[in-house]
């Protein structure tokens, strides 16, 4: 499995941001102490190539979904999959869908969404939108995710938007304050 290493160039639209992979670290401390809602499907939003959905399917047998952009990551996320349950012997919930993040349809199952400041505050209002019209179509917990949090994703949430801040994690020996994860919910009514 091949997860590391960063985007080989840079993106063609001026709304997305360079692939980075997310530290192994970081998720640790995530998951130990944030506690998914009930039935998880995991959805990461600019998956690059897997890393997050293999780890949240690894860690807690829960599917996931990785959408990405760039037709390359996509391919090797595909890859990273297929090595990955060739090594565990098994079949697993864990699917790639190669699309922007606006365009992906939110399924009335998807309840967690992680973003790694993967778009612009436009792109990531519409992704909003469109969960929060999934969300009136068939209400349940959902929760938000965001690794080092852009100021303006804090913004938009907690200003223009239900959701509430549940936790706010500082990474351990990070000094600077935007390397942390934020955690927003939004409750069934």
């Amino acid at each position: 499995m091949n997860t590391v290493g960063e985007q080989y160039g840079f993106p063609k639209l001026s709304h997305y941001h360079r692939y980075e992979p997310t530290p192994y670290t970081g998720l640790e401390q995530l998951f130990a102490v944030y506690e998914m809602p009930a039935h998880p499907v995991f959805i990461d939003m600019g998956c690059g190539k897997g890393r997050v959905p293999i780890y949240v399917y690894d860690k807690f047998r829960v599917p996931t979904i990785g959408i990405e952009m760039d037709i390359g990551f996509y391919r090797e996320a595909e890859e990273n999959k297929r090595s990955y349950l060739h090594k565990k012997h098994a079949h697993a919930p864990i699917s790639f869908i190669h699309t922007i993040a606006e365009a992906y349809e939110v399924k009335s199952c998807d309840n967690v969404f992680f973003f790694f400041n993967p778009f612009s505050i436009h792109i990531f209002r519409t992704v909003i939108h469109n969960i929060w019209k999934s969300y009136e179509q068939r209400m349940r917990d959902i929760h938000i995710i965001l690794y080092y949090p852009p100021y303006d994703y804090l913004q938009f949430l907690h200003h223009g938007t239900p959701f509430e801040l549940l936790h706010e994690i500082h990474l351990e020996n990070e000094t600077n304050l935007n390397e942390r994860l934020c955690v927003f919910g939004l409750k069934k009514a």
